[in-house]
């Protein structure tokens, strides 16, 4: 089968990113100590460049390419550059990490960029072949960051339960999409959901093969009860691969349940919105409830993280387009959100200590006042408090299942962030009313202090003007 110069055109920022980070993969083996910053820069201007060839795509219509395995739509160009963007920030944070550590190690770039590459297949799979396959290259690339540092006995056991966790559900996953080949006979999202649409189909095995579908996605998004795995990865990972795990592949997670729930098994939405019923209430009642009795930062926000996944999924198991625009935009601000709030920790962190206490952030008015006032923003945006942008993609979400007459889910939701907003609260309160520990200053570069004033407006900025990034949700589902 001959494949038309064409059909590779849609593929262009998957293309680049994959000849940089083979192109940096060498430059890496071949620079010195000296150098090794090199690698850095030319991964920022790789997603830099990448971002732009997605956002001039976004006009472009809905194309499926390369046999039925690859769709280029509205939808992917702006998850794709939503990515590209965190990626960014995440890799600032990263270097700032890594120089405190006394080196700049560029493999952690390049695998970086393996990542993103790998969360790029997922947004745009039109095939469960393809879905897995992007799945697998993220995953891998992640469990090699987990164990980036050999010499951290809790990186390396976090990475293990990472692999063994995630082969676990990987193979549910791929046990569901074989039995939906089984049934329906084809590996192509659109044909699946045809399939599914015609009558005769044996419902048994289709629910069987959801169920198996729904797990393997519950454990990418950390949704409880498959959500062991988050609160021991965000705490032995180190900080740099912590808030790169929270952020983009979140974004890549919705991506992937809205081409395998949305656009192939819509028909079965009355069975799957159940399981997320399910999965969503679960999450937000237990991530905000254990979030309370940790004493560890990371901890805590990685408990946050399950919370807010039961707001995203909420979103999903409404049904419409609203909903879906409004999970959208969830993940979205959610990873812009996250970064900030692991970039805090390495920002107070300093040479030799890692700040990942909350007591590390006692007095840290009295320190800096204004990175004081940013991490409070970010505080109150993942509290959902007006009018940061936290509170209006809460708001989005809720107006959305209301919408579809489950106003009982909803005074649910907002019952457990009144508890969860007990535990952000309780960073501010020592932040700003408690005697700092120590009264050395911060010493943060300046490319780390643009970065963090820059996420934190950012939320504000979308809180007071969410408008614009909503609409642009909504019109790339229409």
């Amino acid at each position: 089968m001959t494949i038309p110069l064409s059909d590779f055109m849609p593929l262009a920022p998957e293309i680049f990113v994959l000849s940089m980070a083979c192109i940096i993969l060498v430059v890496e083996a071949f620079v010195g100590t000296k150098l090794r910053q090199i690698s850095y820069v030319l991964s920022q201007l790789t997603l830099l460049v990448a971002a732009l060839l997605s956002w001039n795509m976004l006009d472009t219509e809905r194309v499926v390419v390369l046999g039925g395995t690859f769709i280029h739509d509205p939808m992917a160009a702006l998850l794709k550059t939503s990515i590209f963007l965190i990626t960014i920030g995440a890799f600032v944070y990263a270097r700032s990490f890594h120089t405190s550590k006394g080196a700049l190690r560029g493999e952690y770039y390049v695998l970086g960029l393996f990542a993103v590459l790998g969360t790029m297949v997922m947004v745009s799979a039109h095939s469960l072949l393809t879905i897995y396959l992007g799945l697998e290259l993220l995953s891998l690339s992640l469990y090699a960051m987990v164990a980036f540092d050999r010499d951290s006995p809790a990186a390396s056991e976090a990475a293990m339960k990472y692999f063994v966790l995630g082969a676990l559900a990987s193979g549910m996953l791929l046990y569901g999409m074989s039995m939906m080949y089984g049934a329906t006979g084809s590996l192509d999202l659109g044909e699946i959901a045809e399939a599914l649409s015609g009558p005769g189909q044996n419902s048994m095995i289709l629910i069987f093969g959801l169920c198996f579908i729904v797990v393997g996605l519950a454990f990418k998004f950390g949704a409880v009860p498959f959500h062991m795995w988050v609160p021991d990865v965000y705490d032995g990972a180190p900080t740099a691969v912590t808030l790169f795990i929270g952020s983009a592949p979140k974004i890549a997670a919705f991506a992937m349940a809205m081409r395998l729930l949305v656009d192939s098994m819509g028909s079965l939405s009355v069975d799957w919105q159940g399981m997320l019923i399910i999965m969503s209430v679960l999450s937000l009642a237990l991530g905000n409830v254990i979030a309370i009795a940790q004493t560890s930062i990371k901890r805590m926000l990685a408990y946050s993280t399950i919370s807010h996944v039961g707001f995203l999924l909420l979103g999903l198991l409404a049904g419409t387009t609203e909903g879906y625009s409004a999970s959208m935009f969830y993940a979205i601000t959610y990873a812009l959100m996250a970064i900030g709030g692991f970039g805090m920790i390495i920002l107070i962190s300093r040479a030799g200590y890692e700040a990942n206490q909350l007591d590390d952030f006692k007095g840290l008015n009295d320190r800096s006042p204004w990175f004081a006032f940013m991490m409070l923003i970010l505080m109150f945006s993942m509290a959902g408090v007006p009018p940061t942008v936290g509170f209006f993609a809460k708001l989005s979400v809720l107006q959305a299942i209301i919408h579809v007459d489950m106003v009982w889910l909803a005074l649910v939701a907002v019952f457990f962030s009144i508890i969860g907003a007990f535990y952000y609260i309780r960073l501010v309160k020592l932040m700003y009313f408690d005697k700092a520990e120590t009264q050395e200053p911060l010493a943060v570069s300046a490319d780390m202090r643009m970065a963090i004033s820059f996420n934190g407006l950012l939320v504000l900025g979308l809180g007071l003007f969410p408008g614009g990034l909503l609409a642009l949700c909504t019109s790339v589902l229409a």
